[in-house]
């Protein structure tokens, strides 16, 4: 299993006890990538991993491509100053959740079961063997770029569209125990972690390397006893933006009249797109493109607009998620603005 062994991260200036520390966000940055078959390690941009993933590119260090076993992938920047123990609970933090009051107290995953889902699963017994390893999974937290990107996987791929959605920024206890180095994404196939597995006794935090999202950064598996406190704000929090813009652009959609052209083939799917949903479609690839290669598709894919969406809401949903990517001081605004909770 890779570590950091050897490796000598760079130290940031000493901070205060209680100081909370925001590092710089750039979701353009460039990755460190390692090649597990002959050891290179280099760095790439982002439109170099684009044309890895589609296979027209390899390893410069012995020719592998993205189809092997043991293809190239991100690893963590030794130069990462999360690498240094005393800076972990110093630093801010990030999550998203569809949770108002995340991380929830007392609460019972069991709790929205029906009958016939308990007789399937085996039984009040099994329910309840199932309840307590769902309550000892292990929380998440990672940088901003990796909260902002789970927002829209999730927005993607597991069926939270029309959810609200709060970002929170994340206060850890300073007198946390971190484990030594870090681990290789300790995920499962749906991204739990046992607490236990990753954080034996005596031990309150463990650093990950975080493959899916903000590839290649540092993220956090943790207790709840690890958090001090949160603050939190709402997407679309109807702060920030631009009155008119987003006025006009629904205007333009609730007044479309261009018919969307007619897929062609036989196995194409048979979806029926009104006007409305055309030039919103339209409107999210044009967004789309003032974001970094990596989350376009997802993207697009997180705005899906269904023939029933408010044009209104959409527009401000669309326009907020843009803006957390494209100028995330204006999301660290309203956070800081916003009253601190404790746990």
């Amino acid at each position: 299993m890779e570590d950091a062994a050897g490796m000598k991260p760079i130290r940031t200036p000493a901070q205060g006890s209680d100081a909370r520390v925001e590092r710089p966000i750039d979701f353009h940055r460039d990755r460190h990538f390692l090649c597990t078959k002959c050891g290179h390690r280099w760095t790439v941009d982002l439109d170099w991993i684009e044309r890895w993933a589609q296979g027209h590119e390899r390893c410069p260090g012995c020719g592998v491509d993205c189809t092997e076993e043991n293809a190239p992938r991100v690893t963590v920047d030794p130069n990462d100053p999360a690498l240094v123990d005393e800076n972990v609970p110093r630093f801010s933090w990030y999550h998203t959740s569809t949770h108002a009051d995340w991380p929830p107290v007392g609460i019972d995953p069991a709790a929205g079961l029906t009958p016939q889902t308990r007789l399937m699963m085996g039984g009040d017994a099994r329910v309840a063997a199932w309840a307590d390893r769902q309550r000892a999974k292990a929380l998440h937290v990672g940088t901003y770029e990796a909260a902002i990107h789970n927002m829209l996987r999730r927005l993607d791929d597991q069926g939270d569209d029309g959810k609200q959605f709060y970002p929170y920024r994340v206060h850890l206890r300073q007198d946390i125990v971190v484990r030594e180095s870090w681990l290789i994404d300790p995920s499962n196939f749906v991204g739990d972690v046992e607490l236990a597995e990753v954080c034996p006794p005596g031990i309150d935090v463990a650093r990950y390397l975080n493959y899916h999202e903000d590839p290649g950064g540092l993220s956090l598996a943790l207790g709840r006893d690890a958090i001090a406190a949160t603050q939190q704000v709402a997407i679309p929090t109807a702060t920030n933006l631009d009155e008119d813009w987003a006025t006009s652009t629904t205007d333009d959609i609730r007044t479309a009249t261009e018919v969307p052209p007619r897929p062609m083939g036989m196995h194409t799917a048979r979806v029926t797109l009104t006007p409305e949903m055309h030039r919103a479609q339209r409107f999210a690839e044009e967004l789309s493109q003032t974001l970094p290669v990596n989350l376009r598709e997802q993207f697009r894919s997180a705005l899906g607009y269904r023939f029933d969406a408010d044009p209104d809401r959409w527009v401000r949903s669309a326009l907020e998620l843009v803006t957390s990517i494209v100028a995330p001081n204006r999301m660290l605004t309203d956070l800081a603005g916003q009253a601190i909770r404790a746990i």
